[in-house]
C-alpha cells in the first residue's frame, strides 16, 4: 500500500528521536527567536470558526507553552491538554506555567488521549516533522469529537528555498530541512474524511543582515537541518564561504530574505 504522506522529494523526513532531542536542547533558546512561529499561530487563531467554545482544548506539539497559554486564556472554562514529543520543551513550559493544564508527551501520529475526548486540536509549526500526515489526520479524527475543529499548520516545499538553492551552488548536498508539498496537503485533507473550512498557503518572507543570523536562529529554535543525509562533521571555511557569497545573490534592501510557505488548513469532523 502506498503512503502518500511520505514527501515527494528524495530522502526522508528526520527521525523522530533526532527531532525530539533537538527541540529539548533548544527550549531555553526557542522563545527568543521564535517571532515567525508566534506570527503563524497567531494567523491559525484568527481562523478558527466564530463561535467556536470547546470544552477540552488539545495544543498538539505544543514546545514552550506559548500557545497553550493563549488557548487557555481565550478559552476559560475549558480545560486544555498540551501534548509535545520533546521532553525538555514540556519541562520549560511546566517551569513557566505549572498545573494551567496538562502536559503530556507525546506523538501526533499516536495520540496518547481517548476516543472522541475533544473539540479543538490546535497545531501550529509542528506536523512538519511528521513522516505520515495521514496518521495526525486520522488520530484527530479518534480523538475529536463531532463537530470538533482540527486546525493546523505548517510548512511545504518552498521554505527555505533561498538558503537550499545557496548550498546547492556550493556542494549539492542536503544541508535544508525537505518539507512536504502543499499538493500532498491537499489530497490528504480531501481523503481524510474531515469538513474543509480552510486549505491555503502562504508566504511568510523574513529578512537578516546576513547568512550566520539566519542559520543561528535556525539552530535556536532547534530546527537546523536534521534530515537524512545530511553532511556530518563542521562546515569547512571555503564551504561556509561559498555559501555566504552565494546567498548574496538574494539581497534585498531589507537584507537576505528567508522564505517560508506556511500551509493553514482548519477543518472539522463531521456531526454524523
Amino acid at each position: 500500500m502506498t503512503d502518500l504522506s511520505r514527501p515527494t522529494l528524495p530522502g526522508a523526513l528526520p527521525d523522530k528521536r533526532q527531532v525530539a532531542a533537538s527541540f529539548s536542547r533548544a527550549a531555553g533558546s526557542y522563545d527568543s527567536v521564535a517571532a515567525l512561529q508566534r506570527a503563524v499561530g497567531l494567523g491559525l487563531l484568527q481562523q478558527l470558526p466564530a463561535g467556536l467554545q470547546p470544552s477540552r482544548w488539545l495544543d498538539l506539539g505544543s514546545g514552550t507553552g506559548h500557545f497553550s497559554r493563549i488557548l487557555a486564556e481565550r478559552f476559560t472554562q475549558a480545560s486544555g491538554v498540551a501534548v509535545d514529543i520533546a521532553e525538555g520543551m514540556l519541562r520549560h513550559a511546566r517551569n513557566e506555567q505549572g498545573g494551567a493544564h496538562y502536559h503530556v508527551a507525546g506523538d501526533a501520529e499516536r495520540l496518547p488521549l481517548r476516543d472522541a475526548s475533544v473539540d479543538l486540536v490546535f497545531t501550529s509549526l509542528a506536523v512538519q516533522w511528521c513522516d505520515q500526515f495521514a496518521s495526525v489526520l486520522a488520530e484527530a479524527q479518534r480523538v475529536l469529537r463531532p463537530g470538533g475543529v482540527l486546525a493546523f499548520s505548517s510548512l511545504c516545499v518552498g521554505t527555505l528555498d533561498e538558503l537550499r538553492a545557496s548550498w546547492q551552488a556550493v556542494d549539492g548536498l542536503v544541508h535544508v530541512n525537505r518539507f512536504r508539498r502543499f499538493e500532498d496537503y491537499q489530497r490528504l485533507c480531501a481523503g481524510s474524511g474531515f469538513e474543509h473550512l480552510e486549505l491555503q498557503r502562504c508566504p511568510h518572507v523574513l529578512h537578516y543582515p546576513d547568512v550566520r543570523s539566519l542559520t543561528h536562529e535556525l539552530k535556536a529554535l532547534g530546527a537546523h537541518n536534521l534530515n537524512p543525509g545530511r553532511p556530518s562533521g563542521l562546515t569547512g571555511r571555503a564551504r561556509m564561504q561559498g555559501l555566504l557569497q552565494a546567498y548574496e545573490a538574494f539581497r534585498q534592501p531589507a537584507g537576505l530574505p528567508a522564505t517560508y510557505q506556511v500551509v493553514y488548513g482548519v477543518l472539522r469532523k463531521p456531526q454524523a
